[in-house]
């Protein structure tokens, strides 16, 4: 009994402490350094001190520019299968009717089988999600798409959510108000998920999915 109380309190210390996290590798995108000063040349000018062309305004478009990803995702699948197979047969064997036979009666040499299979199956799923993500450009490509990554941490009374994006937007789909639907960004990849006493409630135990491994039903 000694040995075995360790064993359990190791069990649920385990369990206690096991949960999702979140993924690194989503942090804020920095913008590259400034360039060096260049020396004085009494121009008045300078391109690269932040020009921006009045028809580009303030729209994103550098490495480190934040970009508001809206989260329009909604997915619904069915899918529906049936089988059905009947089989029967028979035979049947006359006796004569004179000689050693002739005691056996007609219907004793008679036999019939049948079997009939069917089934049937249907599966479904929906899912929805919503709400907004900012996110940074991390890198600018030639062909005038960008990949984005970011994510939303929030830390609750019941424990702590995140969401975290990544994917390929292309810089003229993205609003004047620099927002741009989720449904228009190539190679989404969004996590949304949390821990806590929920999250954990609505996971099963240790203990049931041990059994649930080893049971042949």
């Amino acid at each position: 009994m000694k040995r075995i109380a360790p064993l359990f309190a190791l069990a649920f210390a385990s369990q206690a402490c096991a949960g999702p996290k979140p993924a690194a590798g989503f942090e804020a995108a920095l913008p590259p350094p400034p360039p060096a000063p260049r020396a004085a040349d009494g121009a008045i000018f300078n391109a690269g001190d932040g020009y921006a062309a009045l028809y580009q305004g303030h729209r994103a478009g550098r490495v480190g520019d934040p970009i508001t990803i809206v989260l329009v995702e909604r997915t619904t699948t069915s899918k529906a299968a049936g089988s059905k197979a009947d089989k029967s047969g028979g035979f049947g064997v006359t006796p004569p009717a004179t000689g050693p036979l002739s005691f056996i009666k007609p219907d004793s040499l008679n036999a019939s089988g049948q079997s009939s299979f069917k089934g049937d199956g249907t599966a479904s799923q929906s899912s929805t999600l919503g709400g907004e993500v900012s996110v940074t450009i991390v890198e600018v490509r030639t062909n005038g798409t960008a990949l984005v990554r970011g994510e939303k941490r929030m830390m609750l009374s019941q424990g702590q959510e995140w969401i975290q994006f990544s994917g390929i937007v292309r810089l003229a789909d993205i609003g004047p108000d620099n927002r741009i639907a989720s449904t228009r960004v190539a190679d989404a990849r969004i996590e949304y998920a949390g821990n806590g006493p929920v999250s954990r409630a609505s996971r099963q135990g240790w203990l049931s999915r041990f059994f649930s491994a080893i049971s042949p039903f």
